[in-house]
């Protein structure tokens, strides 16, 4: 097992996926992504972008291959300690909010820095920010059901860029956006990624 070379934050070898139906998912997939790098995955519906953006994250398990995050093998991690690297160093951004329903939206965005035992009144500072930069500060205190799927979304950016990850996984987080909308988040995506050194 040879480990990846220093300035990749993120380095896999020869990836191959089955899906449980027995359907591939990926069949030898070799990547490198350098510290602060905005990379895109692109790519037909189903030629697995999803499935690579779960095994580089640690969503999926890798059962042939490597993932490396830094110096950490994710491929050898048991289930604690991939959700422990995911909660502390990597976020998530998918093309569903997923919010949590009896919270409100700066709840929401604050919900990460809180588990990682921030204290209420920064995290909601935090979360508060990165609301305005997505202009729906407006609505902080609304619960999910009372915001509009676009400004769902708004808050599940910010909630996966309240805490400074060291890599954000954006799996279609515009899918459910306007057009006018989608470049503002993608902007903003972008945007917070090089000013925070985020990959």
């Amino acid at each position: 097992m040879e480990a990846p070379p220093d300035n990749d934050v993120l380095w896999a070898r020869s990836l191959h996926f089955t899906h449980p139906d027995g359907s591939p998912g990926l069949a030898g997939v070799s990547i490198a992504v350098r510290e602060g790098e905005i990379l895109a995955v692109i790519g037909p519906r189903g030629s697995g972008k999803t499935t690579l953006l779960r095994c580089l994250s640690g969503l999926e398990p890798v059962r042939e291959g490597e993932v490396w995050f830094n110096s950490t093998p994710l491929h050898t991690l048991g289930p604690a300690h991939r959700e422990r690297l995911r909660r502390d160093r990597f976020c998530w951004i998918g093309p569903e909010p997923g919010l949590v329903p009896e919270l409100n939206a700066w709840e929401n965005a604050a919900l990460p820095l809180m588990l990682r035992g921030t204290s209420r009144r920064r995290a909601k500072t935090t979360a508060l920010e990165w609301l305005e930069r997505l202009d729906i500060g407006e609505a902080a205190r609304k619960r999910p059901h009372r915001l509009r799927q676009s400004e769902r979304q708004r808050v599940s950016s910010a909630r996966a860029l309240a805490p400074a990850p060291t890599v954000l996984f954006a799996d279609e987080p515009t899918a459910p956006l306007h057009r006018a909308d989608r470049g503002h988040v993608l902007r903003t995506l972008t945007s917070a990624a090089r000013s925070h050194g985020i990959t």
